[in-house]
């Protein structure tokens, strides 16, 4: 019995032991964060899902889908993931360029002309790049479309042609390449390029070379095909105090490239998995994006350190291609957030720890701000206290 006891101590006592502790104290610790918030915020449903080593270790869900219907939120619910469709679009990007059909430092009017009818002070627009419009740093305004403040209005252009009628009244707004600023028209732009190179819309083209692969047979691109509406989440906004409905299953139209997906958590487990890769499943991942390409896209393009609507909100945050990098004092952050009409998502990985998370919210408390203070929001300091997992393991 004493020799089973002192052979336990060992065992407990090896680093490994003692990062599982540390690991499991910081996934304790993040949950009662977690759902003292969601208890205090009014937030109706939200769910948080941990991969580790390509598994799923964690899978919580909290509050409900449909307040009005009281449905609970569970793996089946389907988040509409906004932003976060903009790293999508970023692989699909890094794929035609992988089969040779374009170069990162091409220019963007070399795949769509029309952009030459845009207003540019700073020089000759066909020197902007689809690696700038990747990196947030072409020059190009933050909204898509201006045009919202009533319910008649549609919720995005339905059509490029909208967007083509705007480009003589759109301005470069500073030398491309010099600084950060996030823009949304600017990954609709490299949705164009990828149209017109497959012969494809973006979500076939998505469809058939991220989502079908991965098996994300529950994922898809704006209206929710009726044998999953059961599932879908409604949305709400917090205003003044009290929580309203947000227009359900809304159609991103043109803009469907920088926020248009929706899937349920067990699926975006399932792409975390592939950002994260496997050597014992990389033939399969190489299928969607080879792992040198996907490091590539993790290197720093551009200081994003003063924009505090995006990445992890940092001065220190970094523009990758497609993807936000920050650090800690010992980890290696790389992901993207997302909100739109109501919801909330984060994507946060930890590539040398091999973790992953994924965090969604059905109601938005207050609507995003380029301040520092948009790290105090409930969403954001529940997402910013994943830091813990991955630090946990950090060497």
């Amino acid at each position: 019995m004493l020799r089973w006891i002192a052979a336990a101590l060992v065992l407990t006592a090896t680093p490994a032991a003692a990062d599982e502790a540390r690991f499991g104290k910081a996934l304790e610790d993040f949950r009662a964060v977690h759902r003292a918030e969601m208890r205090r915020s009014n937030i109706a449903g939200s769910s948080f899902y941990v991969v580790r080593n390509g598994q799923t270790i964690a899978a919580d869900h909290l509050g409900e889908q449909d307040v009005e219907a009281h449905v609970p939120v569970d793996a089946q619910t389907i988040y509409h993931w906004a932003s976060i469709t903009k790293t999508m679009t970023g692989i699909a990007i890094m794929q035609l360029r992988d089969r040779g059909l374009l170069s990162l430092d091409d220019p963007i009017v070399k795949y769509v002309p029309e952009l030459t009818a845009v207003h540019n002070r700073h020089g000759d627009t066909g020197a902007i790049t689809l690696r700038q419009l990747m990196s947030h740093s072409a020059g190009f305004r933050s909204g898509t479309w201006p045009w919202r403040d009533h319910d008649w209005q549609p919720f995005e252009p339905a059509g490029w042609p909208q967007l083509v009628a705007m480009l003589p009244y759109t301005e470069v707004e500073f030398k491309p390449g010099t600084r950060f600023r996030y823009s949304n028209p600017g990954i609709v732009y490299l949705g164009q390029v990828i149209e017109r190179l497959s012969g494809e819309d973006y979500e076939v083209y998505v469809d058939k070379n991220i989502l079908k692969p991965l098996r994300m047979h529950d994922s898809y691109f704006d209206r929710t095909p009726p044998h999953l509406l059961p599932h879908r989440s409604h949305s709400y906004y917090i205003r003044d105090g009290r929580r309203v409905a947000a227009p359900f299953d809304v159609d991103t139209g043109v803009t469907v490239s920088n926020g248009g997906l929706n899937a349920p958590m067990p699926d975006m487990a399932k792409y975390v998995a592939f950002l994260l890769g496997d050597p014992a499943r990389q033939p399969e991942f190489d299928l969607v994006l080879k792992r040198s390409s996907l490091d590539e896209m993790w290197v720093a393009q551009i200081s994003a350190g003063d924009d505090f609507t995006q990445g992890r909100m940092a001065t220190t945050t970094q523009s990758g291609l497609s993807f936000f990098i920050d650090r800690s004092a010992a980890v290696r952050f790389v992901g993207h957030n997302g909100d739109q009409n109501g919801f909330r998502a984060y994507l946060s990985l930890c590539p040398d720890q091999r973790v992953g998370s994924l965090l969604a919210f059905n109601t938005e408390t207050r609507g995003v701000q380029n301040s520092a203070d948009n790290r105090k929001t409930v969403e954001s300091r529940i997402a910013l206290a994943t830091d813990g997992l991955c630090e946990a393991l950090a060497k």
